[in-house]
């Protein structure tokens, strides 16, 4: 770009990433919104694992899972970097308490159906959008400890999944998965840290700059009649 301009070498960028206070920047608006969680894998290379490849030995690539939550339009309103066992379900709980604006509804996929989803989300006043086992049945002698959870059952069985996810508005789903598609595509796949402090401050600003770009170049989309 022909900017005189002193740039520090990734080492230097590795070490002080580690204590580097970064906070999440949305622009997401400020009323109610609608929650959509899902998680990814990202590869690493760990402290062990580098060293052994560096001084001739076969270093074995590891993972972490990166939790997003973003809104209704595609914007990141929680992030969370975990290793990859971290249970999806409990992370989604954290990243619904996380948000600071009111919440409507919750959507994710079939891994994050669990009583514990459903009570965070009675918690916040905000609907539960997840689909639930395809041979789950709702209790009819008994009071149901997750009434809404069972009215999702009772309609799947009424209309079939495809209509109740039209209804429910679970295919809104996809704004997560583009989320990770543009971040794996413009980011990358892997995080470059090998310090588990600074591959979190990275997966952060990563989250940082996929908000901006998302804020300088959002797309206009207008319905053309037929």
């Amino acid at each position: 770009m022909g900017v005189d301009l002193a740039v520090p070498d990734h080492t230097t960028l590795s070490c002080r990433g580690k204590g580097l206070e970064v906070r999440l920047r949305s622009s997401a608006s400020t009323g109610p919104i609608q929650l959509i969680v899902d998680s990814t894998g990202l590869s690493i290379v760990g402290e062990g694992e580098w060293a052994a490849a560096k001084h001739g030995g076969r270093g074995r690539r590891g993972w972490k899972k990166l939790h997003l939550g973003v809104d209704g339009a595609g914007v990141i309103v929680a992030q969370a970097l975990t290793d990859g066992s971290a249970d999806d379900a409990g992370e989604g709980i954290k990243l619904l308490q996380s948000v600071g604006r009111k919440v409507r509804s919750f959507t994710a996929d079939g891994a994050y159906d669990s009583s514990a989803i459903y009570k965070a989300a009675k918690a916040r006043g905000a609907k539960v959008v997840v689909p639930p086992p395809r041979k789950a049945t709702a209790p009819t002698r008994r009071k149901s400890p997750l009434p809404e959870r069972d009215r999702t059952i009772r309609r799947i069985g009424k209309v079939g999944r495809r209509r109740w996810k039209k209804e429910s508005g679970y295919h809104r789903q996809g704004h997560v998965e583009n989320t990770f598609f543009r971040l794996k595509s413009i980011v990358g796949r892997r995080l470059r840290a090998r310090h588990a402090d600074a591959q979190a401050t990275e997966a952060l600003l990563a989250c940082n700059v996929l908000n901006r770009m998302f804020k300088l170049g959002r797309p206009r989309s207008v319905a053309i009649p037929r």
